[in-house]
């Protein structure tokens, strides 16, 4: 059984040989593996399960500085943040669409290379990213958070305007990726503090519940599961995501979220996609918490319903001991017959 078959399989909630896994790395982290396993293929010599087609990462222009451009013509600044970056312009500095052009959703350079990806790995589960889908892609136009909350409540007819604008070039995007082999759309959101949402349930309701709907329909339409990342208290959402066609939740955070009761109360509804600590266990842990806290996942994985991973990419604060022994862990599962020698 290829790593693809047992993606699935937990996708939909069946017992599999062994439970799969995604890590996911910052550059820094990145570096440090590259370095010990001796090689700049790191994703393969992790043998993660997971084949990431789409997302933007590689359409940024250098604009000066530590600064680029994304491809809707934010500034991101990257001094500090060498993965994401700080937004340092406001495109939409009013509150209108007016004289502000999207980018065309069909450019060819978004889909350039997917069916030779999808060739060269084709026994891992093939998964579609669309980051900063709706509220972050709001956000950054607007120029920050701030000024979207704001809007809220000051210009609720602008926002409406926005985020609709903003949904349909992603449903136009989607609707070409679909015609690829791929499996699952994953979005990319994050709506969620450390206690709670950001804009509060009744907001995220009325606002962005009616959009996502609209987006998430075309993945089910085409028979291809949905996935979604938003970092955060957000499982009081599960119950609406559910109803409009949600499959995975990433990244699952155990800082902010009771897993093991979830993983019950949500087997057979949704299958979730982290679970590891990357505040507290994976930096600061020793060896056998890392490795208590993966054994504990796994076994309770094992029906399905568990793809485990970093509850976010692994920063540099992770030590290479701890980031060895979560992979050891992983890799040693019975009924795994791959792995990193």
């Amino acid at each position: 059984m290829n790593k693809r078959e047992v993606v699935t399989l937990a996708m939909r909630h069946r017992p599999v040989p062994y439970v799969p896994w995604q890590i996911n790395l910052t550059l820094e982290a990145q570096r440090l593996l590259a370095g010990h396993f001796r090689t700049d293929d790191v994703d393969r010599a992790l043998d993660n399960h997971l084949l990431q087609l789409g997302g933007f990462d590689d359409y940024f222009r250098p604009v000066g500085g530590d600064c680029v451009e994304d491809y809707f013509g934010v500034v991101w600044d990257r001094s500090q943040d060498r993965d994401i970056g700080i937004v340092r312009n406001q495109l939409l500095p009013e509150p209108t669409l007016r004289g502000y052009e999207f980018p065309d959703p069909l450019d060819g350079r978004f889909f350039a290379g997917l069916e030779s990806r999808i060739a060269a790995d084709g026994d891992r589960f093939r998964g579609f990213n669309l980051g900063f889908s709706l509220v972050e892609r709001a956000w950054t136009l607007r120029g920050g958070m701030e000024d979207l909350l704001m809007d809220l409540y000051l210009h609720p007819e602008f926002v409406r305007d926005l985020l609709r604008a903003v949904a349909d070039y992603n449903i136009a995007h989607m609707r070409q990726a679909v015609k690829y082999d791929i499996d699952c759309i994953h979005f990319g959101d994050d709506w969620g503090q450390q206690h709670g949402l950001i804009m509060g349930y009744p907001l995220w309701k009325e606002f962005f519940y009616p959009e996502l709907k609209r987006m998430y329909a075309v993945g089910v339409e085409a028979g291809k599961f949905v996935s979604i990342h938003s970092c955060g208290d957000v499982d009081e959402l599960f119950d609406d995501l559910l109803e409009i066609g949600l499959n995975s939740f990433n990244p699952f955070q155990p800082e902010v979220m009771e897993v093991h009761g979830l993983l019950q109360r949500y087997h057979g509804r949704l299958c979730f996609y982290g679970g590891v600590s990357t505040q507290r266990t994976l930096p600061y842990g020793k060896k056998a918490d890392v490795a208590a806290e993966v054994e504990a996942l796994l076994q309770a994985g094992a029906d399905g319903g568990l793809i485990v991973s970093p509850a976010h990419a692994v920063e540099s604060d992770v030590p290479l001991a701890n980031l060895l022994t979560l992979i050891e862990v992983l890799q040693a599962q019975p009924g795994y017959g791959g792995g990193t020698k």
